[in-house]
C-alpha cells in the first residue's frame, strides 16, 4: 500500500506538531519515524492512517495502482500502541475471536496457532485484565503482525517488554514484514533496525518550517 503525504501539517491549538512533511511511503517497505518523545510521532502516525485529519495539506492511499478513500483505509490496516486498549473483561480466546471478525488474520493462521506463537496456551482462557503489562503488549503486537493487512503501524513497539518480549518481538516481526508498508515509531533502535528508510520529525517541526 502506498501512502503520499502533501505539505502535511498539524496543529493543536497554537501549536504545530509538524509542518510541510511531504513524503512517499511506498509498498513494501519499512519506515522508522524517529524523534524525542513528545516530539508528536504519534500524532503522525494516527495522521498518515487517517485516524486524525490534517490542519493543512493532503495524504493520498494506492494499492495496486488504484486510488483507496481514506474511510476505506482502516479495513487494510493493523495498528499496535501501548496506548491502545484492550477489552479486558474477555478471556484470551474469547477476544482473539472476537477481533479476528473484524481483523482477520493472515492465510494459514488460526486463533489457536496465534495463541502458541504468543507462548500463552497456559493463558487461553484468562481474562485480560489479569494478564501483566508485557503480556498484553505480547497480544497486541501479535494480533498487528499477524493480522491480514498491508499497512502496519507500529508505535513504540517494545514498551513494557522484557528482554524477552524484545526478541520474541522481533523474531515475530521479520516474520510478517514481508510486502507490507510499515511504519515504526521510536527512539529505540532495537525496535526499528530492520527498517531501511528513516524519518526524522524534527525535521519537519515549526522551527524547520520557517
Amino acid at each position: 500500500m502506498q501512502i503520499t503525504a502533501t505539505g502535511l501539517s498539524k496543529r493543536f491549538a497554537r501549536e504545530w506538531i509538524f509542518r510541510d512533511l511531504t513524503h512517499t511511503f511506498e509498498p513494501a517497505t519499512a519506515t522508522a519515524i524517529l524523534g524525542p518523545n513528545g516530539a508528536g510521532k504519534s500524532t503522525l502516525l494516527n495522521t498518515l492512517s487517517g485516524q486524525i485529519l490534517p490542519t493543512q495539506g493532503a495524504v493520498q492511499y494506492a494499492e495496486a495502482g488504484r486510488a483507496v478513500a481514506v474511510e476505506d483505509v482502516p479495513q487494510r490496516l493493523a495498528y499496535a500502541a501501548p496506548y491502545l486498549e484492550l477489552i479486558e473483561e474477555l478471556t484470551l480466546t474469547e477476544l482473539i475471536r472476537f477481533h479476528t471478525r473484524f481483523k482477520p488474520l493472515r492465510p494459514g493462521v488460526s486463533a489457536g496457532q496465534l495463541i502458541t506463537l504468543m507462548y500463552l496456551e497456559k493463558s487461553r482462557h484468562k481474562l485480560i485484565r489479569d494478564f501483566s503489562s508485557g503480556m498484553k503488549q505480547r497480544l497486541k503486537l501479535a494480533l498487528a503482525l499477524y493480522a491480514d493487512a498491508p499497512l502496519l503501524l507500529l508505535d513504540e513497539p517494545t514498551t513494557n517488554l522484557d528482554r524477552t518480549g524484545v526478541a520474541w518481538y522481533q523474531e515475530h516481526a521479520a516474520a510478517t514484514l514481508a510486502g507490507r508498508t510499515v511504519l515504526v515509531s521510536s527512539n529505540v533502535p532495537e525496535e526499528y533496525d530492520f527498517c531501511t528508510e528513516q524519518l526524522l520529525i524534527t525535521d519537519f517541526g515549526a522551527q524547520a518550517a520557517r
